[in-house]
């Protein structure tokens, strides 16, 4: 068996970013860590923390080919984020443009969550702690 510690890392590639990285670090709250523009790749990586932990790595290409995943679609099915306030934060990402799933109780807990996509179509979970 592996010894694994903790997640490291989540790795995106998007499709604009500029508009990925404001997502990321204006809109959900990510430090950026590191960002290197990769002269031999004409692409760029942009390491992000939340709340001083080391968790994303947000990759640019200039034509990266479509991947295709909903929630109920083989492979990755979304990312959860812990919040305080679900209603508070789903009011706060609509004044920014983005769009929740209607919020739902997980039956198991009775605690809140929604969804939402981030601008490459990947979908987010916020589930209220």
């Amino acid at each position: 068996m592996l010894s694994s510690r903790s997640l490291h890392h989540i790795a995106f590639i998007c499709s604009d970013y500029n508009k990925s990285k404001y997502f990321y670090t204006e809109l959900l709250g990510f430090a950026i860590e590191q960002e290197i523009y990769r002269t031999e790749r004409d692409s760029y990586k942009l390491d992000l923390s939340l709340n001083g932990a080391y968790l994303v790595e947000l990759f640019y290409f200039l034509s990266p080919p479509p991947r295709h995943s909903r929630p109920e679609s083989t492979g990755l099915r979304h990312i959860a984020f812990a919040v305080a306030n679900i209603i508070q934060s789903i009011e706060e990402l609509k004044k920014n443009g983005v769009e929740c799933e209607p919020r739902r109780f997980d039956e198991f807990t009775n605690k809140q969550f929604t969804f939402f996509a981030d601008p490459d179509g990947l979908l987010i979970e916020l589930y209220e702690l």
